[in-house]
């Protein structure tokens, strides 16, 4: 069966033997993740990537209607207890108090902050945080179910995917998909734009969970984004709800990827952890079509070696011994 390894390309990626010795690793999909371009930086990115591996699947992953920390003039130390304001003109979605309501709780920076909404006034909210530490730009700020009434292309998506028409780009992945209305409100972006591109549907709402039969009918391959689909329905729930997922795209013959800290620790190390590892093999073992890697590849120090150990992996899984 085949199986592919998404690489997310990123600083570590940026050159060229690198490309090449990652491609000769196995079957792989470059990944752009358009929360950290911008659409007028496509077309080098894409050329830069063509020039080394012209053949190599191209996908840009876009940001979706993910609230996200913009313009905080830099780091942002929290304290517990202590109140902090965020205004709209601080967010990619300068509207996001109108979905919220005191007492909601806001993840943070890959959930490791929690804040709880204590006041709203207009487009500005106050929380109060849970922890201590900082706050970072381009950080996502996920309330569980508020996506719900959001629009689902803000309009940096909408330049992404019209970027990705223009330079060819082979694939497109949709974020926080909620139902098959948003897929074919991309599908009409992409025809306005004069061209249609494969789709992969992210699995990270508890919303898509509910809807993944009408989705199945608008794409042949889904992926599940683990750390956001984990903010959205709880980290207690996610190895149940994942192990349904699968087996509903595999019943309904539909490609399934998963995503997020597979290696996370080969970011920084040369080895993964032993959880990783275990995870990694039970993963391939449920027959998914392959893993992606985000950060490992993009901005990790052993790129080519999370790649490979993917590979080593999925060889390994389906081996006598």
């Amino acid at each position: 069966m085949k199986f592919t390894v998404i690489t997310t390309f990123g600083p570590s990626l940026r050159n060229k033997a690198k490309l090449e010795e990652l491609n000769a690793l196995g079957d792989i999909i470059l990944r752009i993740n358009g929360a950290h371009i911008n659409p007028e930086q496509v077309s080098e990115t894409v050329s830069f990537i063509r020039d080394a591996l012209p053949k190599t699947p191209i996908m840009m992953d876009l940001p979706g209607n993910k609230v996200r920390l913009q313009h905080l003039g830099g780091e942002v130390p929290i304290t517990k207890g202590e109140p902090i304001e965020i205004h709209g003109d601080q967010l990619n979605y300068r509207e996001y108090a109108k979905h919220l309501s005191v007492g909601d709780h806001a993840l943070t920076h890959d959930s490791k902050y929690t804040l709880e909404v204590t006041n709203i006034d207009g487009n500005t909210i106050t929380f109060i945080p849970h922890q201590t530490g900082t706050l970072l730009p381009n950080k996502g700020l996920h309330v569980a179910g508020a996506n719900k009434t959001l629009p689902f292309l803000f309009d940096k998506d909408k330049a992404l995917i019209r970027a990705a028409v223009n330079t060819r780009i082979d694939i497109l992945s949709l974020s926080f998909v909620r139902n098959a209305a948003d897929i074919k409100e991309a599908k009409n972006v992409m025809a306005e734009a004069g061209s249609e591109i494969t789709i992969f549907s992210k699995v990270e709402t508890e919303e898509a969970i509910e809807n993944l039969g009408e989705i199945f009918y608008e794409v042949d391959t889904i992926n599940v984004d683990r750390g956001d689909l984990s903010a959205d329905i709880g980290v207690l729930r996610l190895p149940l709800v994942q192990e349904r997922i699968i087996d509903s795209a595999q019943r309904a013959g539909k490609n399934v990827f998963l995503a997020t800290q597979f290696l996370h620790n080969m970011e920084e190390h040369p080895v993964p952890l032993i959880p990783e590892i275990v995870d990694l093999y039970n993963t391939i073992k449920r027959g998914v079509s392959g893993i992606q890697l985000s950060e490992e590849t993009a901005v990790g120090r052993y790129p080519i070696e999370a790649t490979k150990l993917v590979f080593d992996m999925h060889k390994k899984s389906y081996s006598s011994s």
